[in-house]
């Protein structure tokens, strides 16, 4: 059955090669479960960093004389 998922390769050097299948070996996977894994937790990283710096954006030009109230939002 073919693959659904889009497929991406890459070069690494042999250094990172080598720790990337010690790494898969020692955690009963494959190379390729072990990139995805990674690159998802980065992706999530950088979401996490994205939203948080949107935050303080909003904090920082917040008018709390100006806000609705949560009383006034629900009438």
């Amino acid at each position: 059955m073919p693959a659904t998922s889009p497929r991406i390769s890459t070069v690494v050097d042999e250094e990172l090669a080598i720790w990337l299948q010690h790494r898969a070996k020692a955690e009963k996977r494959s190379v390729s479960t072990l990139v995805r894994e990674i690159l998802a937790r980065f992706y999530a990283d950088e979401e996490e960093r994205y939203w948080a710096s949107q935050g303080e954006a909003r904090l920082a030009t917040f008018d709390e004389p100006a806000a609705v109230t949560h009383e006034d939002a629900w009438k």
